[in-house]
């Protein structure tokens, strides 16, 4: 996504078992790089991770951006 992904859109680079395409590779976004496991980002489950990421991409959205 040479522009970036909006929040709320599915990562192109997701294959069919939700894992990054990317993963390891030089091409993978800084930002992604960032995204580091933890208790606090990942929780007992997928669930309250996934839950992390869709607040982590509503607060970061820029504003006016839908």
């Amino acid at each position: 996504m040479p522009n970036g992904k909006p929040a709320g859109v599915r990562c192109v680079q997701l294959d069919e078992h939700e894992r990054c395409r990317l993963f390891g590779s030089p091409e993978r976004p800084s930002v992604c790089v960032s995204l580091q496991p933890s208790p606090e980002m990942c929780g007992e489950t997928r669930e309250h991770a996934m839950q992390r990421l869709m607040w982590l991409e509503t607060q970061t959205k820029p504003r006016g951006s839908g």
